[in-house]
């Protein structure tokens, strides 16, 4: 009668068990803080993703932990944006054959692609990379708010497949996200209106997304890239062209030393600003996206009038 017992009770614990790990939504890992903030809004009442990136390390140059590699391991989702961003996360890809539970941004349809550009002062160009190779590919697309659209429709629509369960969830999130998106454009374009054509240099070129998206007039970057610092000769041309091009702003970017701004702009009354297009200083989640967006266009704004 006990062993009787004991067995209904075990049959019983597991069929309470059941409900619960079904109603579990699935293992997400995204590597960026903004991409993770638009794949958190998606899946809000659901799950929260984990993120792999958090404060203001660099994802040009992270080194992946080893718990870090088994969450990898044990996702059932994994988004990221592509080699030119995340330049760690291809091989450990590959090493863990996750090719059927990957989201590469950089590959979605619909998705709109940009030209990297070098350091230094840039001529006017074409904005489209559809004949660029991918190493000629700028990685920071989701500074753009139609890309993030695009994201969003991206990651509902793989979600329902993983989790049909919640695919109702997945869709009702997604449609109240779009609509927030297309409100942060309009808010961004009234915010920066007024200094459309007042021109400005950043430190490395990872605002084209935006710059493009806002018709703003960036005039070039101080850097060649974000992990090389500018030489000596490179900030005297620079400083001369300051001077040519009338530029009002130089921004700065939290990863990053200040100092190559600080000599840029010594001595010559241009006012130096900071950006941050990856909100290194911000709390990871849905609202991260539109906190970063608009601190951008904030402080473009501030250091332009």
């Amino acid at each position: 009668m006990m062993f009787f017992r004991l067995s209904i009770i075990g049959v019983l614990t597991l069929i309470t068990a059941l409900p619960l790990q079904a109603a579990e939504g699935p293992r997400v890992v995204v590597s960026i803080a903004p991409i993770h903030s638009l794949v958190a809004a998606v899946m809000a009442g659901v799950a929260t993703p984990e993120l792999l990136i958090n404060g203001a390390a660099s994802p040009h140059s992270y080194m992946l932990k080893p718990s870090q590699i088994k969450a990898l391991q044990r996702a059932d989702l994994i988004v990221w944006n592509g080699e030119s961003v995340e330049s760690f996360m291809p091989r450990t890809l590959r090493s863990i054959n996750s090719d059927q539970r990957v989201i590469k941004l950089v590959a979605l349809p619909g998705m709109a692609l940009l030209p990297s550009r070098s350091g230094g002062f840039w001529q006017a160009h074409e904005h489209s990379l559809h004949d660029h190779g991918a190493g000629e590919m700028d990685g920071h697309l989701w500074l753009d708010t139609t890309n993030a659209k695009v994201i969003v429709i991206a990651v509902a629509a793989r979600l329902s497949e993983i989790d049909p369960g919640h695919t109702v969830q997945y869709r009702r999130n997604s449609t109240v996200l779009l609509q927030q998106l297309d409100e942060l454009t309009r808010d961004i374009d009234a915010t920066l209106t007024p200094v459309r054509t007042v021109p400005y240099l950043v430190f490395h070129d990872g605002y084209h997304y935006f710059e493009d998206r806002f018709k703003l007039r960036a005039a070039g970057a101080i850097s060649v890239d974000a992990e090389h610092k500018p030489g000596a000769k490179r900030l005297s041309e620079i400083s001369a062209m300051v001077k040519q091009q009338q530029v009002r702003c130089i921004f700065s970017e939290p990863q990053y030393s200040a100092a190559a701004v600080q000599l840029v702009t010594a001595g010559t009354g241009v006012k130096s600003g900071v950006l941050d297009g990856i909100g290194s200083g911000l709390q990871p989640g849905p609202d991260l996206y539109f906190k970063l967006m608009r601190g951008l266009a904030q402080n473009l704004a501030g250091c332009l009038r």
